[in-house]
């Protein structure tokens, strides 16, 4: 749970994102809503909190100071794709306001470094380079299909069609399907939705179109 209220803020975008994977998924940016997003969507991530951890720390004055990173972050085990540990603590930062305010925000995230490290957790510091990818445009859309029903006769067909050519477009797969524009397009949702969990492969690195290739596991 959040240790602090999140306040209006008429600057940033701010709100609560639907999740399944925390209690309570505020956040006080767009990057940070972002940054859930992809929190949500990864598979390898079982849970996490918004605004986790007060950290204490003195400053050059010798006042105490509190810092309180963005969200602390559960990978499986094993599975964290940038440290060997399973837990991080994460802040999320545009570039230009980390140079702009970098004397400021450098003890609290040496602060924070030091906190990580005593319980045996990460600090990971996001901004926008490694947050505001086309797989994130594509975890974004997926996310609405992700807990959906699928049409069960639908999964079978494209299933089916999909083994036996082996690899292709998603356009090539519902016209070898249907011919009726109609029921291609009755397709796409069952489709998006196993996308989303993996059960149709595709690169979520490159824009998801109707050109996109897509294949299954093994």
């Amino acid at each position: 749970m959040s240790v602090r209220q999140i306040p209006k803020n008429y600057r940033n975008v701010t709100g609560i994102a639907s999740s399944q994977k925390t209690k309570a998924g505020f956040f006080e940016s767009t990057l940070e809503r972002d940054l859930l997003t992809l929190f949500e969507f990864d598979k390898n991530v079982i849970s996490f909190d918004v605004q986790p951890v007060a950290i204490q720390w003195v400053d050059s004055e010798g006042k105490y100071r509190t810092y309180t990173p963005d969200a602390l972050v559960h990978y499986r085990n094993g599975l964290c794709p940038f440290s060997q540990k399973n837990i991080v603590l994460c802040e999320v930062k545009y570039r230009d306001d980390i140079r702009d305010n970098w004397e400021v925000l450098k003890p609290k995230f040496r602060a924070a470094i030091q906190y990580a490290n005593k319980m045996g957790w990460r600090f990971k510091l996001m901004t926008e380079k490694e947050i505001r990818t086309i797989y994130m445009e594509n975890a974004r859309f997926l996310l609405s299909y992700l807990h959906r029903e699928s049409d069960e006769q639908h999964a079978e067909l494209l299933v089916k069609h999909l083994r036996s050519m082996s690899f292709c477009t998603i356009e090539e797969l519902i016209k070898a399907i249907f011919f009726d524009k109609w029921s291609q397009a009755e397709l796409i949702p069952t489709l998006w939705n196993m996308i989303a969990t993996g059960e149709i492969r595709t690169d979520l690195n490159i824009p998801l179109t109707m050109s996109a290739s897509i294949w299954l596991e093994g």
